[in-house]
């Protein structure tokens, strides 16, 4: 049993929370509204008043939070991490944020004697509930070694990719694939749909088909019922589409699909969609094709 600590209880964050303490683990939280952990504190999570108090308190602390300027909210001034780190302890950001932020950050860490992981995970909380979450972990080797057993307690498959902020690139990666994949989707069933296939058809042979990624197996039915929680809302995926935009151009890597998907994730936002799925672009694609998206 380790002596955990996480910030961030938020749909993803509290769900990891609530499986590291199944697995018997010791955790005490700090999310900015208490009443949103209420069930994490009901089951055995200690609460703490502050980031600085869950870093004091752990010997690992773990942080899941929005984006670039919230990780670095719950980092610095008075309540924030960096005053309860310490020699000896580690500090994991499963955040997906900007990787010359977290870097930054890393340095921070280190000189307070403790070390820090950037430690994305791919999938959703279906995948999480079902072990089959992904962790990708960068940042010092003997760090990632020490904290390794608890990241295989949260994700079936757990990767060392190097350096910090590497891990953090290929999350980027990996969204940027989703965004672009989930757009092909979403013209591919439009173009059978309007040649007077019906899209519940479409849909099945798609999921079952050689295109059917993972993603596209349990997202790929949104364009048929949006779920009544977003799993990833177009907010948080453009979050991340920006993030692979200034990638590309620091990196000389044009990102044609991409920048595309991007201007869709626009496009939803405009109509309204914000805090749906981002699978929603499948339903500005059809606005614009002339078709009901329902």
């Amino acid at each position: 049993m380790a002596n955990l600590g996480f910030i961030g209880l938020g749909t993803m964050g509290g769900q990891i929370v609530d499986v590291l303490l199944c697995k018997g683990h010791s955790v005490t939280g700090y999310n900015r509204t208490r009443s949103k952990a209420q069930w994490l504190i009901d089951k055995g999570m200690r609460w703490a008043n502050s980031p600085r108090d869950v870093a004091a308190a752990a010997d690992v602390t773990f942080a899941m939070v929005t984006n670039s300027d919230a990780l670095t909210a719950i980092m610095e001034g008075a309540e924030g991490v960096l005053g309860g780190l310490g020699r000896g302890k580690s500090f994991v950001d499963m955040s997906t944020v900007s990787p010359t932020v977290s870097r930054a950050f890393a340095r921070r860490v280190r000189e307070k004697g403790a070390d820090m992981l950037d430690a994305p995970v791919s999938g959703s909380v279906v995948t999480l509930q079902q072990g089959k979450l992904s962790v990708i972990a960068a940042g010092g080797r003997e760090s990632f070694e020490r904290v390794k057993p608890i990241l295989e307690d949260i994700g079936s498959k757990v990767t060392y990719i190097g350096d910090n902020g590497l891990a953090l690139v290929l999350k980027i990666a990996l969204n940027l694939n989703l965004a672009v994949q989930m757009m092909a989707f979403s013209e591919g069933v439009l173009l059978a749909e309007k040649s007077g296939i019906s899209r519940d058809t479409v849909v099945e042979v798609f999921t079952h088909s050689a295109v059917a990624s993972p993603m596209l197996q349990y997202r790929g039915p949104f364009v048929l019922q949006q779920p009544e929680k977003a799993w990833f809302d177009v907010n948080m995926m453009q979050k991340d589409m920006l993030l692979a935009m200034q990638l590309s151009r620091e990196l000389n890597v044009p990102l044609p699909t991409g920048s595309v998907s991007n201007e869709f994730l626009t496009a939803a936002r405009a109509m309204g969609m914000a805090r749906l799925d981002f699978a929603c672009v499948f339903d500005v694609l059809a606005q614009l094709s002339g078709k009901s998206s329902q």
